[in-house]
């Protein structure tokens, strides 16, 4: 009997590990980057290399402190970024209607972004300038354009904003610090800070419209106010 049972639990484990991901609310289709956000300035034009010398001055002018922030912000790619903003009762763990529907969020946000800057293939700064102290080099080469880590920080800002209103302006705030956290990196062109800000919201804005997605928007809202928020 043991037997069968640990048998049947390593099936479904494989089953579960094989079983098709669910379809993506926001596709190809109904979502298309070359239709939602401008083409990214050229390295040779002259907002290219206006946009090169914003990055120098920065190289120039942070500090050692912005960079440890800068640097510990590119690590996290979760909705914990908020947490701060959020207060000490934001705890996945005690959430998770909470954290499904944001790992939600994820999944389309990074889609999406993924589409995008496969469409656009911008050069990444210390691609177009090797003289610049990038915080990591690790990235592909040609995906600049739009900021993924903006773009998740204000889909899913947004979407925090509209479950707890009363902390939209300390959520909305986080969300401009993490993108600027982009630009102290040196990892990103301002154009593509800008592009991640408004590609985000566009996100946030197509998902609450989706009828799958407002049905977890509302288990999450009556999970945060049952929890205090």
């Amino acid at each position: 009997m043991r037997r069968l049972l640990l048998f049947a639990a390593a099936t479904m484990l494989v089953a579960a590990k094989h079983a098709p991901e669910a379809p993506l609310l926001l596709n190809p289709g109904n979502f298309d980057p070359a239709q939602l956000l401008p083409p990214a300035p050229r390295d040779d034009s002259a907002a290219g290399r206006a946009e090169l010398a914003q990055l120098h001055v920065i190289d120039r002018t942070r500090t050692s402190e912005e960079v440890l922030h800068a640097k510990a912000d590119g690590e996290v790619k979760n909705v914990t970024i908020f947490a701060a903003a959020m207060g000490p009762r934001f705890d996945l763990d005690r959430l998770p209607a909470t954290k499904a529907l944001f790992h939600m969020v994820r999944e389309e946000e990074k889609a999406a972004a993924d589409r995008a800057k496969d469409h656009f293939k911008r050069n990444r700064p210390w691609i177009t300038d090797p003289t610049l102290h990038p915080c990591a080099t690790d990235d592909e080469p040609q995906s600049s354009y739009p900021s993924g880590h903006t773009s998740m920080g204000y889909a899913m800002a947004a979407i925090l904003a509209r479950l707890v209103p009363a902390r939209a302006p300390g959520i909305m705030a986080r969300a401009a610090d993490y993108a600027h956290s982009r630009l102290v990196c040196e990892v990103h062109f301002p154009a593509d800070v800008a592009a991640g800000q408004a590609f985000g919201m566009m996100i946030a804005e197509r998902l609450i419209e989706q009828p799958a997605f407002r049905t977890s928007f509302e288990a999450a809202q009556s999970e945060l106010k049952a929890a205090g928020f």
